[in-house]
């Protein structure tokens, strides 16, 4: 068995148990950043895949009864013992998923944030009463958990996306069976892990792996689970929804994939623009489903803030994550190198100019530099396609309502970002932009505290925010004489 004594064992977490492969089917998980594998993943079996539907339901009865108050006093302990172990965790997810030290502590530090307020927030999940119409009569409204849930999470972020499902989940009195993805599995179950040690009731989290379409349609199907939440992409998104529909009209959340514009305007402060895109582009390798890729600029500074990225996006330093002088990382698998130079060939043969990059970064592991190219046309497929990975496309544009239509042009939603100086401008685009959350001269549109989803294509419902938690939420109306 082939392991990283950094990484530690892979198990399944299945009714408080914590279960090795034993016989099971088990995959090799991979570093990208050398190709070699580091450890052995078990597979849940479909009778493994039962037996957490049922832990679930069994122990929602008791958790959905527990106080709010003592549901958080568990969560806020599980976030005091992320942060004891943050270390292991960052150097775990570098490991398994590639991205820069310093990205994965403040994924780690960041889940534990997301527990804390998550657990607070759940004990403030208030009802409300309604006057009657009739005298003598009360109308109540009041918030109930869901049930038990079903996640599926991606390996770009890890630990962050699970962390929000998991807390709004437990904080709201449901019960979890999570398949995160293959690629990153011990990122995530140091998350169980946590909670576990914490004191949580047997049952009320599962953590499963296996080949994904076998186990989402067999969880989705189970008659335990009663709400279904996914994050990934649009295609995989909506045969989910589907499978959710078809098993009995189950509630579900889908945060999809995106593909972010940025307007810069004449007006803008094309430095602030740099900086803060350069960097919201290669987080992550750009595997990031909010991340910045189609940039129109205005015809009239097109050109220095296009040599301004490019030189840029030149100067960061690639390679393994755990160097910490590494300011990007590999991408996750070697397929995304593939359509990485599939997207890049594509805009140059449709007239795009390659300002820099455009190549792998090395012959061990899955490196691609950090690539700009100009002038692509709109009929480019990066143009139209999700790259979801370091390439950032550029065109220029003469007036407002032409850049409005090329940002809102495309079915995705999730994130739009502009940069102006004008607050008529800004005004005038918050309205205009077609997208889940707008950034205006920043690219901090995700938070703890605020909600994260997308319109159109981009999915529907949201994480994060006091709307993350209502969507763990049915609503009970109680009339009363």
């Amino acid at each position: 068995m082939a392991t990283d004594p950094r990484y530690g064992a892979l198990q399944l977490f299945i009714d408080g148990n914590w279960i090795d492969a034993g016989d099971r089917v088990t995959e090799d998980v991979v570093n990208p950043a050398t190709g070699e594998a580091i450890g052995t993943l078990p597979h849940a079996s479909a009778a493994d895949l039962d037996a957490a539907a049922e832990a679930a339901a069994s122990a929602f009865a008791s958790w959905r009864r527990t106080p709010a108050y003592d549901r958080a006093k568990i969560i806020r302990k599980a976030a005091d013992l992320l942060r004891e172990r943050a270390e292991r965790i960052a150097t775990r997810l570098v490991l398994e998923q590639g991205k820069p030290i310093t990205e994965a502590r403040g994924e780690a530090f960041g889940a534990a944030d997301i527990f804390d307020w998550t657990a607070d927030e759940g004990r403030r999940t208030y009802g409300r009463i309604v006057p009657s119409r009739a005298p003598g009569m009360r109308w109540l409204v009041t918030k109930e958990p869901v049930g038990p849930v079903a996640a599926f999470t991606p390996w770009n972020v890890p630990v962050g996306i699970s962390a929000r499902k998991i807390s709004a989940a437990l904080a709201t009195g449901c019960t979890m069976v999570i398949k995160p993805a293959e690629e990153t599995p011990a990122s995530v179950l140091e998350l169980a892990r946590a909670l576990d040690d914490a004191g949580l009731p047997k049952g009320v989290l599962n953590v499963v792996y296996g080949v994904p379409a076998k186990v989402s349609e067999h969880l989705i199907a189970h008659p335990a689970i009663r709400k279904i939440t996914f994050t990934g992409s649009t295609a995989v998104g909506k045969h989910i929804a589907a499978l959710a529909a078809q098993a009995g009209v189950k509630r579900a959340t889908m945060e999809l994939g995106g593909h972010a514009p940025v307007l810069v305007f004449a007006d803008a402060d094309i430095e602030l623009a740099v900086q803060t895109m350069v960097t919201a582009k290669y987080r992550n390798a750009g595997q990031v489903c909010m991340s910045p890729t189609r940039f129109y600029v205005h015809e009239s500074v097109h050109d220095r803030f296009v040599d301004d990225f490019a030189k840029a996006a030149a100067a960061i330093k690639v390679g393994d994550g755990l160097d910490p002088a590494t300011r990007m990382g590999p991408l996750a698998n070697p397929r995304r190198v593939t359509a990485m130079e599939g997207f890049v060939a594509d805009a140059l043969d449709k007239g795009g100019v390659l300002k820099t990059g455009g190549e792998r970064g090395s012959n061990r592991g899955n490196f691609y530099q950090p690539t700009v190219i100009a002038n692509v046309p709109v009929t480019a497929r990066a143009m139209n396609e999700e790259p979801f990975g370091p390439l950032a496309l550029t065109a220029p544009f003469s007036s407002f309502d032409e850049v409005v239509e090329q940002a809102n042009r495309l079915p995705y939603g999730l994130a739009s970002y502009a940069f102006t100086g004008s607050t008529r401008t800004s005004a005038m685009l918050s309205d205009a932009l077609e997208a889940g959350m707008v950034g205006i001269n920043t690219a901090m549109i995700s938070g703890t505290e605020t909600p994260f989803g997308g319109v159109k294509e981009s999915g529907y419902g949201s994480e994060g925010g006091i709307e993350g938690m209502e969507a763990y939420l049915v609503t009970k109306m109680i009339s009363q004489a």
